[in-house]
């Protein structure tokens, strides 16, 4: 598995950047980064960064989804080197109408996407062309979760409420499955129940597939598997998971939530258990070697 790992971290002297997209994520890498005693400076998507975030930086500006070019002049102009991608970033923007009117690419988001994303339109692929753009710059990228790895998941059973026998197929037969799916970039998880495949994530997004799980097994009890990819690049793109996740899995009538130990997010996770041991919802975070062990048993 081709996990990055950067040359070092900076130093406290210097600043670090963070381009934000939605969710919490981008908000407990700045905490995380203040408290360190590091200088953060943010540059968060129009649309997608949390109001929350700019009051945790010590400077922060807005961009347009694919204003590329006033995002590295931001960081810049801020001497920042060393920048982190944290929070989801929609891409259903792109498939919307007159998306070139609505979006106004700049040059450097023109010149990304004709150098390196005309292939396909994968997540990697746009993503890892951002990294790519940016490096011209000299500005280079690296993993949040070296300034937070506290939110990686541990291996064990989360909360009090364990997977039944019934669960425990429906993990191990999602989980192949689940990591095709990642090989492929299409999505990280997938919705099962008695050995079928209800719902397989895509660009929606974790909690819209959900709920479209939701409206097709309407009896409830179905399983979440959520998985990292084969080729998972820790810069970006992390399985992450948080009381959001809880929230719609409970409205949804998921009721059991298999992720991966060791390569998955859990932000606020204390309140994340604590919210599924009140509804009822079983978490475990395991491996493949475990699953082999007990397929095996």
């Amino acid at each position: 598995m081709r996990v990055y790992q950067p040359d070092e971290l900076p130093s406290r002297l210097e600043r670090v950047g963070v381009l934000a997209g939605a969710g919490r994520f981008p908000i407990v890498f700045a905490e995380a980064a203040r408290r360190q005693g590091y200088h953060v400076h943010g540059v968060g998507v129009i649309g997608m960064a949390s109001d929350e975030l700019s009051p945790l930086c010590d400077s922060f500006e807005t961009v347009g989804l694919a204003k590329i070019g006033k995002a590295i002049r931001s960081f810049r102009e801020n001497n920042v080197r060393h920048v982190v991608m944290a929070g989801k970033i929609e891409k259903s923007v792109l498939f919307q109408p007159r998306r070139w009117l609505k979006l106004m690419p700049d040059w450097r988001a023109i010149h990304m996407f004709f150098s390196y994303v005309r292939e396909n339109r994968k997540d990697d692929t746009f993503l890892m062309a951002v990294i790519r753009e940016f490096e011209r710059d000299q500005i280079k990228f690296g993993s949040a979760l070296d300034f937070c790895p506290e939110l990686l998941v541990q291996h064990g059973f989360l909360t009090r409420r364990k997977p039944t026998a019934a669960q425990w197929k429906d993990i191990r037969f999602g989980w192949e499955i689940a990591k095709e799916m990642g090989r492929l970039d299409i999505g990280q998880s997938v919705m099962v129940n008695d050995l079928a495949v209800i719902a397989v994530e895509a660009i929606e997004g974790t909690d819209r597939c959900i709920r479209r799980a939701g409206e097709f097994c309407r009896r409830g009890g179905f399983t979440i598997v959520k998985v990292s990819k084969p080729q998972q690049d820790m810069r970006f793109d992390v399985p992450t998971i948080g009381l959001q996740t809880i929230q719609t899995m409970h409205e949804s009538g998921a009721r059991c939530l298999a992720i991966e130990s060791g390569m998955t997010i859990m932000l606020d996770q204390q309140e994340v258990v604590d919210l599924a041991d009140k509804l009822g919802i079983a978490i475990v975070s395991i491996n493949a070697e475990e699953l082999q062990l007990r397929v095996a048993s």
